[in-house]
């Protein structure tokens, strides 16, 4: 009798134990996002070094992050790096090609049914029409004002503000360009995407400089340099001592040009190494 009870007892515990282990297993995961994870992280590191004019090596890090976004079949995701692919393609004299990445992005949004991918994708656009001369700077400046109402996202958000300022400058309405663009580098400072921000602080110069304010065009590229140093950007840094060259150029201050462009050959020659 006593060795029956024992049994049971130890039967008893085994399916006690087993109950346990049942309601303490892990639960199985809803939603695998690995591909997706590292999809986005070379699309953030794509962006990066389009922004620190490492063109080849932006678009082998945007092309991966597009093969893996399609292989899961992730629209929104595809849509983001196509803008971003064509940014480089056009960075690197591949106009076509960047078009057509843009176009196809307005196919997706549109197909997705997302009103604000459908927006950035046309203001993405937008910029190449206005930087390549197939648009006007007003008609530009009308689609960006008409979308830009639809964008959240902070990122694309300061990008809409850069597009929209690079319109008001080319139709020299520089107080108003101005102003566009710090709103563009106040999300970008802010949020940490410094490269955009030393382009914002580039794009500032080159206002201040068409309306011939040179020296708060100098102090512009000053601090868009203290953000290039900041993150290494030797590209950034050449560009800036060299429209800087330009600038004590305008003003005869001609040993000081001369100065600012060696300084910019030997951060390019640096660099190239």
């Amino acid at each position: 009798m006593k060795k029956n009870n024992k049994t049971i007892l130890i039967l008893l515990a085994a399916l006690i134990l087993t109950g346990v282990s049942c309601s303490t297993a892990p639960k199985r995961p809803t939603e695998i996002v690995v591909v997706r994870r590292q999809a986005e992280q070379e699309l953030d590191l794509g962006n990066k070094a389009t922004g620190q004019g490492e063109y080849d090596n932006a678009l082998l890090l945007l092309t991966e992050a597009k093969r893996k976004a399609v292989s899961v079949d992730d629209v929104s995701l595809i849509i983001r790096v196509s803008l971003s692919c064509g940014n480089a393609l056009l960075s690197m004299g591949r106009t076509s090609e960047a078009f057509a990445e843009w176009d196809t992005a307005i196919v997706e949004a549109q197909r997705l049914g997302n009103a604000e991918l459908l927006s950035v994708s046309r203001i993405f656009r937008a910029r190449g029409s206005l930087l390549t001369g197939r648009d006007t700077a007003r008609s530009v400046l009308d689609l960006v004002t008409r979308e830009q109402a639809n964008i959240k996202n902070r990122y694309y958000l300061a990008f809409s503000w850069q597009v929209r300022g690079l319109a008001i400058r080319a139709i020299e309405s520089y107080t108003e360009a101005e102003n566009a663009i710090r709103r563009s580098l106040e999300i970008n400072e802010k949020d940490r995407y410094l490269e955009s921000a030393s382009y914002d602080w580039y794009i500032i110069a080159s206002i201040r400089s068409l309306a011939g304010n040179h020296n708060g065009a100098i102090q512009a590229l000053e601090a868009s340099m203290a953000i290039d140093r900041r993150i290494e950007n030797s590209w950034g840094l050449a560009a800036s001592w060299k429209a800087m060259g330009d600038i004590y150029a305008k003003m005869g201050r001609a040993n000081e040009a001369t100065a600012a462009y060696a300084r910019s050959n030997a951060i390019q020659a640096a660099g190239s190494r």
